[in-house]
């Protein structure tokens, strides 16, 4: 058992209802796939973190937490020099919280409650001023934000070779009329399917992945230009509209 793992079963093992810790990653590094018995409130103070499970993966920036459903295992890979600050929560007894896995919004207070919960002791009383901390952020949790950065991934085979295809050639311009011909379906077919299995309809789930794809590049510091252009939009003007549709603000501006 390696010292990560010790501290994590420290932490899923004290009687209080919330806890939080912190850890660092150097660029490229990965957790593995795990699972925890809580529920996890998963926050970076800096870098970017790429999560992947069974149900889809996400792009969590410094100005994002990652509401992660107890029990559910997960792999987080990390862009840049990362700096974890996560926050595990018993939602048996503390509730009202997210029921699903969600990527939310993190306010300036919120942030800060997050980076002061990682110094409360794992012993600290109730009824102190750290259990106090610890309630008001889960009220703050529980008034923010749920954010559409999430992509989810289909069981059915065919739809998730179209998928496959689109997350990997994001500037594939392929119509569901041309997939639909490929894979020996209707059109209707298609759209039937990538509703069943995403909730999305194709052209929804064609432009989340592609959303995806340039928070991944911008992250890494390329230019908006290549990124509009690798993501299958013919101007730098029309990746940017589709970008402030999405978050409020323009690319250049995002990890701000």
């Amino acid at each position: 058992m390696d010292d990560l793992t010790r501290k994590h079963l420290q932490f899923h093992d004290t009687p209080r209802a919330m806890v939080a810790m912190e850890v660092d990653y150097p660029d490229g590094a990965t957790t593995g796939w795990h699972a925890h018995p809580r529920d996890q409130l998963l926050y970076a103070i800096e870098g970017v973190m790429i999560v992947r499970s069974a149900e889809g993966f996400w792009i969590v920036p410094p100005s994002r937490a990652l509401w992660l459903a107890a029990g559910l295992e997960h792999e987080v890979k990390m862009s840049g020099q990362v700096k974890i600050r996560t926050v595990f929560i018993d939602t048996t007894t503390i509730k009202h919280l997210p029921e699903k896995s969600c990527v939310i919004e993190i306010s300036p207070l919120l942030r800060e409650l997050i980076v002061a919960a990682v110094c409360v002791p794992l012993d600290y009383h109730e009824g102190s001023r750290d259990d106090r901390l610890m309630r008001l952020l889960a009220d703050e949790v529980r008034v923010s934000d749920v954010l559409a950065l999430h992509l989810p991934l289909p069981a059915d085979p065919r739809i998730k070779r179209v998928c496959e295809e689109i997350s990997a050639h994001p500037a594939d311009t392929s119509t569901a009329d041309d997939w639909a011909a490929r894979l020996g379906v209707t059109a209707k077919t298609v759209h039937r399917l990538f509703a069943k299995e995403t909730g999305m309809t194709f052209a929804q789930w064609r432009e989340q992945a592609r959303l995806l794809f340039a928070l991944q590049r911008l992250a890494g510091g390329e230019r908006v230009i290549d990124v509009a252009f690798d993501c299958g939009y013919a101007s730098q003007s029309a990746f940017t509209a589709m970008f402030r549709r999405h978050f409020g603000v323009p690319p250049s501006s995002f990890y701000r």
